[in-house]
């Protein structure tokens, strides 16, 4: 097995694919049978398995792997790495920086850096952590993370504490509702809807001229996102994409 079967995998719809010396392992969608995959790699014998999602069910992978987005490298827990780099656990929390939307926000938090870096952030829904500790890592001095989902904070706690930043993160459970005060620069990925829904009590964390970034937002639902925000003071000043996701970048206007 090699490069012909990963090749003809791929051509399948293969999600995922490792090839070692051991063989060749692949994720497949559960439209495609033992039989077609067998018949792909010209294999006398597979087996096959359950496959369970990463990042809450969004993003399906074989293992946690190192990327890089932008200047940031993330990496295993596990895994040698250059000093620098942000080291997350192997857990079910949404932000692993594989989804495109979580790469979408960690691209506008290094354009925020350099163009006006905040003295705190505020991190709505921050999963794994991952966007908390990466503008830690780039230099925000502190950052509160919220979330309503207990283990999602248990895992940022953790992925905080073989960071060494556990000092600088706060973390809260709870929308954001469940905090007060302002920050200059708000981070939210999650769901269009609850961006939709939460838009008066997100932007109430916003300070003077503070700066919102929103990601989770299908294409089909950009205006509708923007229009929540717009009629709340918050004025567009940036807008990226990738995969059919957008990121959306808010100034406020007080």
């Amino acid at each position: 097995m090699g490069s012909h079967a990963f090749d003809r995998l791929i051509e399948l719809g293969a999600i995922d694919v490792e090839v070692s010396v051991d063989g060749i392992a692949a994720l497949m969608p559960d439209s495609v049978t033992s039989e077609q995959v067998a018949h792909a790699v010209t294999a006398d014998e597979i087996s096959c398995s359950l496959a369970m999602a990463r990042d809450a069910g969004s993003v399906w992978l074989l293992k946690p792997r190192t990327i890089r987005i932008g200047r940031l490298q993330i990496v295993p827990a596990d895994a040698d790495a250059q000093p620098g780099a942000l080291r997350l656990i192997d857990g079910s929390a949404f932000g692993t920086g594989l989804h495109p939307t979580t790469a979408l926000c960690l691209e506008a938090l290094q354009d925020v850096m350099e163009s006006a870096p905040p003295d705190a952030l505020l991190d709505v829904g921050t999963g794994s952590g991952v966007l908390a500790l990466a503008a830690l890592m780039m230099g925000v001095p502190r950052a509160m993370g919220i979330d309503i989902d207990g283990e999602a904070l248990r895992i940022a706690g953790e992925n905080a504490r073989i960071n060494g930043l556990d000092e600088r993160l706060q973390l809260k459970r709870g929308g954001p509702e469940a905090v007060i005060g302002t920050w200059p620069l708000v981070l939210a990925n999650v769901l269009a809807a609850p961006l939709i829904e939460m838009a008066p009590a997100l932007v109430r964390r916003v300070g003077h001229r503070g700066q919102l970034v929103l990601s989770g937002i299908p294409s089909s639902v950009e205006q509708d996102v923007d229009q929540a925000y717009h009629r709340l003071g918050m004025r567009r000043v940036r807008v990226t994409s990738r995969a059919g996701w957008i990121a959306l970048v808010f100034q406020a206007s007080w």
